[in-house]
């Protein structure tokens, strides 16, 4: 028997990207390169452990000008988790990767940058992966601020609250790219992040990018 990519080596590991025994050098060579690795693959899951960050200077990576605190996250932990549990389902509804998350989040931030001047201009990416995310992450703003309106009878959540989680959502997205075209990096700590909403609601993250 030989490895499933290669047909040369010997197979070390079963690969569930491949349905097949593929070997550890054609496992690390195509790990998101090729091959459409699930995120719970137990190999994927330890190359996570030792991926760098990317080297981005924190000084002019993702809207430098939009300045978000541990404060701002903290105190809009619900808004994050609602926004992000919506661009994670849509990416899992495409099979979405990170390169597309990028773009929703750069036509998002614009469309919200935009409002702040008091024009009403939505930004749409030609990628249809990424638009899909785009409407999801606006509705879910929308909900969330209908629900708060409902439950406090005044809206708090303002266009610059939900632009600065977008920036946040983009710097990290941004710190987690390690280049590979099918990367769900990103993705990855998106679903860390909005897996359990009640435990994070009652100790919101304080990963700051």
């Amino acid at each position: 028997m030989s490895c499933a990519i290669c047909r040369i080596r010997r197979p070390r590991r079963q690969c569930p990207g491949v349905h097949g025994d593929i070997c550890a050098i054609c496992c690390g060579q195509e790990r998101e390169v090729t091959v459409d690795c699930p995120y719970d693959c137990e190999y994927l899951r330890e190359a996570r452990k030792h991926e760098p960050s990317a080297e981005i200077d924190p000084a002019t990576m993702g809207n430098p000008d939009i300045k978000v605190s541990e404060e701002f996250l903290e105190s809009h932990a619900l808004l994050m988790l609602a926004m992000g549990g919506a661009a994670l389902g849509a990416a899992g509804q495409t099979r979405a990767v990170d390169s597309d998350m990028r773009d929703a989040l750069a036509s998002l931030i614009l469309t919200y940058r935009t409002l702040q001047s008091g024009v009403i201009y939505e930004s749409v990416p030609a990628n249809p992966l990424a638009a899909n995310v785009c409407r999801a992450v606006q509705e879910a703003a929308d909900a969330y601020r209908r629900e708060e309106t409902r439950q406090l009878g005044i809206t708090k959540t303002r266009d610059a609250d939900i632009l600065r989680v977008l920036v946040f959502f983009e710097r990290l997205a941004l710190d987690r790219s390690n280049a590979r075209p099918r990367s769900r990096a990103f993705l990855d700590v998106l679903r860390m992040l909005t897996l359990d909403s009640e435990s994070a609601a009652n100790a919101p993250p304080s990963l700051i990018v």
